[in-house]
């Protein structure tokens, strides 16, 4: 962080060899704005406190986490519906501290920036945007480090534990079991959390950045200039008035009514956000306005943007319930992979492939279409808000993706602490709705990770002064090809860095069966410590190159090939990266949630299939085992590749629309 933050000093301050002079305004010509050290200096800081807001939230995130865990083991005691409002009371606590003190530090930070900009509001809002590079830099280091950590410690301790031993998921005498416990954590928490967080921190700035060159920041309007902000906090009134329908409202009181109640969170937030969404776009915006739109400013109307905001609002829903049918239990695709297990694990993981490549069609539509109706009434304002609305019901969306690690670990707890088997089917029941719901969550990001990187990409383009990226330059094609390229390099990276740790942690694992005596036994406990600290070495050493891949690239195409070359690396990314993110994940999930049918053996089917320790159910397991880095690793760090490449160009466009291109000045 320290570094990159003087880079960003470094790169913004020479844009006019730092001089401390007023010079003439990018946009607004015959105004005066402050000089780009200024810029350099408070995008530097605006880099620190995004970075910083982004940590701390997944710090919290995680001791919240840990604290909730095994208060929900001992509530399962009392039966599945007090666990439930446990473990969803306390991912709620998470959701909410992440959209606040987003929310409460951007709004801090734009006044405060204010005091020394004043009317320059042009220069204010393009520093700002370095809140959003500091949150999703981060986020790179929570998915793909907490990612890496918890797949190696998982895979590890599945495949000596479940598939050679034969011992139960959780069992204390597997010497991984710790690590593992812990990394549901690391990537499903902290990872998932500054994942948001740096969504919802880009999309604000990108909203931030075209409105402070339209009419509300021309003509100095701080209401309307703020929509994007207050999107966001009508969206946590709105989670909290959801919140209470889950906890307090209905009692849960069979295990069949908790995936219901996390699906029915997701609608009535969504439904509470539409009427939100009116009343601030009818209160909160002039009747008519402009939006600058590639050089012209173009004329939109306050429903306009209502419909923007509420089409990225209903496109995250429909991601949401695709994804859910693809990767749940109780639906023909993830039976049929469950189905094909009966002839090994090879027509299993054909079947789990097939799946997550077909899921990706109506998820891709959706964004297509609220990317087009968005665009077409407000240019990248609209598609800005638009992402805004897929984010607005945040609070809830981590909620319920909070929701899964914590039961996950009540579940861990339970087998460790060697409570009764109705405890344990309880966390189970728990678990498995979680597990769907953290599909829904994977989905809810990617979407948002979509459009955000596509309302950056546009501020960029304005920003750097490209009238119109055209793909038969050969500048930008090669930029394009490369750029599609980038995606399956980085997950070639993470996938073998999954690999390899888990390669460690299975040497290590069997060692201590090996060697330690009476550990199969129950008699000595195994070392723990050992397993915990590959898992931690691991993700620390391994996210480097693909960490390095993310936040270079820009920095090389803008400085060497110029702003055209770097917008074809932007779109190509964006393109092939959102399909791969979808499809990833969804093979995946449907490959757990197929072991989990198997297991849970609640079907006339299922029963056919298991049980545990059958063929049929082995060939589950390994299937599962290869999804895992999928979808915990290379299918949700995708999207930070996404937004990171697109949110840097956009903080260092003064300085490659001024000094880029060296390599095609010289030709």
């Amino acid at each position: 962080m320290g570094i990159f933050a003087v880079l960003i000093f470094l790169f913004l301050g020479s844009v006019e060899s730092f001089s401390t002079k007023s010079q003439p305004c990018h946009y607004s010509k015959g105004k005066t704005c402050k000089p780009a050290l200024a810029n350099a200096i408070f995008s530097t800081i605006a880099f620190v406190l995004g970075a910083v807001t982004s940590l701390v939230s997944g710090f919290l995130g995680m001791k919240i986490a840990t604290y909730a865990n095994a208060r929900t083991t001992l509530e399962a005691r009392k039966g599945v519906g007090k666990a439930f409002i446990t473990a969803f009371r306390s991912g709620a606590v998470m959701g909410f501290l992440l959209a606040a003190s987003g929310l409460f530090v951007l709004y801090i930070a734009i006044n405060l920036f204010g005091i020394y900009y004043g009317d320059d509001w042009e220069g204010l809002y393009e520093a700002i945007t370095g809140y959003g590079l500091g949150g999703s830099s981060m986020a790179l280091f929570g998915r793909v480090g907490g990612g890496i950590y918890t797949k190696a410690a998982d895979v590890g301790a599945d495949l000596v534990g479940k598939v050679e031993r034969n011992i139960p998921e959780d069992d204390p005498r597997n010497p991984a079991v710790i690590a593992d416990n812990v990394g549901d954590n690391v990537g499903d928490i902290a990872g998932m959390g500054s994942d948001l967080f740096g969504s919802y921190a880009e999309s604000s700035c990108a909203a931030l950045v075209v409105a402070s060159i339209s009419s509300f920041g021309i003509n100095h309007e701080f209401t309307p200039m703020l929509y994007p902000l207050l999107i966001s906090s009508v969206g946590i009134i709105a989670c909290l008035i959801t919140t209470l329908f889950a906890t307090d409202f209905f009692e849960i009181k069979a295990v069949d009514e908790i995936e219901p109640a996390l699906k029915k969170q997701l609608i009535i937030s969504t439904a509470v956000m539409t009427v939100g969404i009116a009343l601030v776009s009818w209160l909160g915006l002039p009747y008519t306005f402009t939006i600058f739109n590639f050089g012209v400013q173009k004329t939109v109307y306050n429903w306009q943007l209502f419909l923007c905001v509420a089409v990225g609002l209903w496109a995250g829903l429909v991601i949401g319930f695709v994804t859910e049918y693809y990767t749940s239990n109780a639906y023909s695709p993830v039976q049929d992979v469950a189905d094909s297990c009966r002839t090994g694990a090879a027509t299993n993981v054909i079947f789990g492939l097939a799946l997550g490549y077909k899921s990706v069609i109506i998820p891709i539509f959706a964004i297509a279409f609220s990317i087009f109706l968005s665009f077409s009434l407000a240019a990248m304002y609209g598609v800005a808000v638009a992402a805004l609305g897929m984010l607005s019901t945040i609070a809830t969306g981590l909620a319920i993706d909070a929701y899964g690690p914590i039961s996950d670990n009540a579940g861990g707890i339970a087998e460790m602490a060697g409570m009764s088997h109705r405890i344990r089917e309880r966390t189970d029941a728990l678990d498995a709705a979680g597990n769907t719901t953290a599909a829904i969550g994977k989905g809810f990001a990617i979407g948002s990770a979509a459009l955000v990187s596509l309302a950056l990409f546009g501020a960029f383009v304005s920003r750097a002064e490209i009238s119109t990226v055209d793909v038969l330059t050969p500048k930008v094609f090669i930029g394009l090809i490369v750029g599609a390229m980038l995606p399956y390099w980085f997950s070639a990276m993470t996938m073998k860095s999954v690999g390899s740790a888990a390669l460690k942690m299975v040497e290590e694992v069997r060692r201590q069966f090996n060697t330690i005596p009476g550990l199969m036994e129950g008699i000595t406990k195994p070392d723990y410590a050992t397993c915990v600290k590959i898992s931690t070495d691991a993700s620390i050493k391994e996210m480097i190159p693909p960490g390095a891949l993310v936040m270079l690239t820009p920095l090389i195409v803008g400085i060497f090939f110029g702003v055209e070359t770097l917008s074809g690396v932007l779109a190509g990314a964006l393109v092939s990266g959102v399909q791969i993110a979808i499809s990833a994940s969804n093979t995946g999930g449907a490959w757990d949630n197929a072991k989990k049918y198997i297991e849970a053996g609640a079907s006339e089917h299922a029963r056919t299939l298991g049980p545990k320790g059958s063929d049929p159910h082995k060939a589950a397991v390994i299937g599962d085992t290869i999804g895992d880095p999928l979808k915990d690793t290379s299918g949700p760090s995708l999207n930070i590749l996404i937004k990171l490449m697109a949110v840097e160009s956009l903080v260092f466009a003064p300085f490659f629309a001024t000094h880029g291109g060296i390599l095609f000045k010289w030709l």
